[in-house]
């Protein structure tokens, strides 16, 4: 255990949190919208207020790295000790697009507290929870009377991650050798609800597709050709059909090959979780689970790899009939992918599987997006212990295990530093991230301060 006292960093905290909300308040007031170019000056005085707020915590190097985008952020304090372990916190300083005229009750742009709770956008997602990190090492070092962190710490804070990190692949690569950590933080996540905090152990990897095929060389008429001429659409729906087969399971050949099963401990875990099903219907706006048999719901969403149709077309689409051999049809597919399948594999054996069953007489064009890999931390891994610790003892009961069904770019660091990816977050699902109204809740945001100040002293203990 580390000895870093409890009570001495709930003082800290306390002490500063005005200051520190004061803080994330000017902050949120920046719309650094990475998706609207009239905002990327925005985001570059996004970069330059955060590398100079980190700068006024203590940390001895900030700057700003230019990508071919916008800019990200990195800053570095070493500790003392030689010995210490090398730690990189990640998180993203861009936003999503708002507007008063979406839904929201105040300007997005403009935080107002209401009822312990932040409203602005970016407030959870993600740069409350960036910032809570500045507070978090100066809770640790005042605690525990430190000039250092007990680890090597590294932040590592991009500009893109709302617009799908498009060049950030290229900067782990670039900046490999100043990234360098014996594990990774991802501050970019949540718990499970207010009541229940959780650490996450992996993410869902991601792969997308658009197949394209394509028959005669324009909209013929169906009485006259129908029937006789093959029908891209036809063929479409057909092969569409065979992308699963009765039991729910992905039917591509060799789609499952590597795929890490869950444990029976997992299983358990997962199932100590609070999960109304009723209630998740709910949420996804639909009446019924459907899925890979065999498995619970939470399995399915974040342990088992998926295939889904995004959207699919071709032919009429207006007012009343034209009946026509459509020229063409597309389809756009995405596969979510868990630890063991590899993405470029998975990608040739969609090509395969969907070519073998394209007959003569279609043309066909398929087109892969740039692929992002699974993550996963075994349980019983000495730093996903740490974090799970620091969380306990800033919240104050036991902490559960969950996964992430979506994907992300921290899967990129994992792959590029060889290093095991731990996420720490305190949001939860009614802060509503992307949507109107996005908040955080204060009194989580401040455990996330205090997970995160006793954390390096965890981490130190176990990585020795």
């Amino acid at each position: 255990m580390s000895d870093t006292p409890d009570s001495a960093v709930r003082t800290y905290t306390e002490q500063h949190r005005a200051a520190f909300l004061d803080d994330l308040a000017e902050w949120l007031r920046i719309p650094s919208v990475s998706a609207q170019p009239e905002h990327d000056g925005d985001v570059r005085r996004s970069a330059e207020w955060l590398s100079g707020k980190l700068a006024e915590t203590g940390f001895p190097v900030t700057e700003i790295w230019e990508t071919a985008g916008a800019p990200a952020v990195f800053a570095e304090w070493p500790s003392d000790d030689p010995d210490a372990p090398v730690v990189l916190v990640y998180g993203h300083h861009d936003v999503q697009p708002a507007a008063r005229e979406d839904g929201w009750n105040s300007d997005p742009f403009d935080p107002v507290i209401r009822d312990g709770r932040m409203y602005g956008r970016g407030a959870a997602d993600d740069k409350g929870q960036v910032l809570f990190h500045t507070l978090g090492v100066r809770a640790h070092l005042a605690a525990t009377g430190r000039t250092t962190p007990a680890v090597h710490l590294k932040l590592l804070v991009e500009g893109e991650e709302e617009s799908g990190s498009p060049h950030f692949r290229a900067l782990a690569e670039e900046r490999a050798n100043r990234l360098a950590a014996d594990v990774v933080i991802v501050s970019d996540t949540g718990m499970w609800d207010e009541n229940t905090p959780t650490v996450c152990t992996g993410m869902r990897g991601l792969a997308e597709c658009e197949i394209e095929l394509f028959g005669p060389g324009q909209d013929i008429h169906s009485g006259s050709f129908g029937g006789a001429v093959p029908n891209p659409a036809t063929e479409l729906a057909r092969l569409v059909a065979a992308l699963h087969d009765t039991e729910g399971r992905v039917a591509v050949p060799g789609f499952y090959d590597g795929v890490a099963e869950l444990t029976d401990t997992e299983r358990a875990l997962f199932a100590e979780l609070p999960f109304d099903e009723d209630v998740w219907l709910r949420t996804a706006a639909s009446h019924a689970t459907a899925g890979e048999a065999g498995y619970s719901t939470l399995e399915r969403v974040w342990a088992r790899p998926t295939a889904e149709v995004n959207g699919i077309g071709g032919g009429y689409q207006g007012a009343g009939s034209k009946t026509v051999i459509p020229a063409s049809a597309l389809v756009k597919l995405s596969f979510r992918l868990v630890a063991g399948q590899d993405p470029e594999r998975i990608q040739e054996a969609v090509r395969t599987w969907a070519e073998a069953r394209i007959p003569a007489g279609v043309r066909h064009l398929i087109t892969f997006a740039p692929a992002t890999r699974p993550c996963l931390t075994p349980l019983d891994h000495p730093a996903l212990q740490a974090v799970a610790r620091a969380m306990g003892r800033a919240f104050g009961t036991k902490i559960l295990f969950t996964r992430e069904g979506g994907s992300g770019p921290a899967a990129d660091l994992q792959d590029v530093l060889g290093a095991p990816v731990l996420f720490l977050g305190i949001s939860v699902p009614s802060d509503g991230w992307h949507g109107p109204d996005e908040k955080v809740e204060l009194g989580l945001l401040l455990k996330g301060v205090e997970t995160a100040a006793h954390l390096w002293g965890e981490l130190a203990d176990a990585l020795r």
